[in-house]
């Protein structure tokens, strides 16, 4: 029995919201998820639930996958490099289970789920980040617990190993992008260059409403090319704020008071740079100007 269940519902929103982003990799449909989950929440007999963050989880997970499925087919025909949606985080160091959440929010790990199928990335999350029972995961999707165990175990496999950016400190964080903001800002990519694996990838995101690359930048020359280049003079006079976008140090760009692009970065274990994600799709830009988001 649920004595409240609008209190019960937006306890659990942050929860359901950072479940919903990472199944989706868009914060405008994790919440457009959440909402439909809410709508059918409200619409119950609460008094036939007996354990009301099972039934919400069921709920939001099974809407997201099929949310996905309809996701994965629209972004054949995504014009360009296609990026997570960018979130504005909170700044402040955190325990170690809360910097477990935050790494599993940078866009290098979102970009590997991309690799898994819908019911792989759901069951994944749920039992590897959130830390849910395959028991549990198996009601969740409607499946056999030894079939969870399954999913669970392919999604390991097809991520790999380290692939996905390692957690590095704040403070080398900011040396990552006080030395990014310089080379854009003069030209001058020398400091950047020794701060670089050889094998980095920038990847922008226009979604053919901005101007952004097409392909993935490869490999540490073309790379600095590029910032020292083409990016110096088309961001000349761009004024920049650092803020954290999911879960580590980055920045916004703004032509005026219009933010055109977001900058965020994946590192090795090193503290190298491996990865620079550049957002300049308006459409996910248009949330980040909205400040910070309380999500799990």
């Amino acid at each position: 029995m649920v004595e409240n269940p609008t209190v019960v519902f937006e306890e659990r929103r942050p929860f359901l919201t950072g479940l919903a982003y990472r199944i989706l990799g868009s914060l405008a449909e994790a919440e457009d998820a959440v909402q439909d989950t809410y709508l059918k929440w409200r619409g119950l007999d609460h008094d036939t639930i007996a354990n009301a963050a099972a039934w919400l989880t069921t709920a939001c997970t099974r809407r997201c996958i099929d949310m996905l499925r309809s996701a994965h087919r629209a972004r054949t025909e995504y014009v360009g490099a296609w990026l997570p949606e960018p979130i504005q985080t909170m700044t402040e160091e955190s325990p170690e289970d809360a910097a477990h959440l935050s790494s599993s929010l940078s866009l290098a790990f979102m970009l590997v789920l991309e690799r898994l199928a819908p019911k792989e990335r759901a069951a994944f999350l749920l039992h590897e980040v959130f830390d849910q029972s395959y028991l549990d995961v198996a009601n969740t999707l409607g499946v056999t617990e030894t079939a969870c165990r399954k999913l669970v175990s392919r999604a390991r496999n097809r991520i790999g190993r380290d692939e996905a950016g390692s957690t590095v400190s704040k403070v080398r964080q900011d040396e990552l992008l006080s030395a990014f903001q310089t080379a854009i800002e003069t030209g001058n990519t020398s400091r950047l260059a020794t701060l670089m694996r050889e094998d980095i990838a920038l990847k922008t995101d226009g979604g053919g409403k901005a101007l952004a690359l097409l392909q993935p930048l490869l490999g540490k020359d073309d790379v600095l090319a590029f910032l020292g280049g083409t990016l110096t003079r088309s961001w000349a006079g761009f004024r920049w704020q650092h803020v954290d976008i999911n879960g580590a140090r980055g920045a916004l760009v703004f032509d005026g008071v219009s933010i055109v692009a977001s900058v965020s970065f994946s590192a090795d274990a090193t503290g190298n740079l491996s990865g620079i994600f550049i957002m300049r799709n308006p459409d996910k830009l248009a949330r980040l100007g909205a400040g910070m988001r309380t999500i799990q």
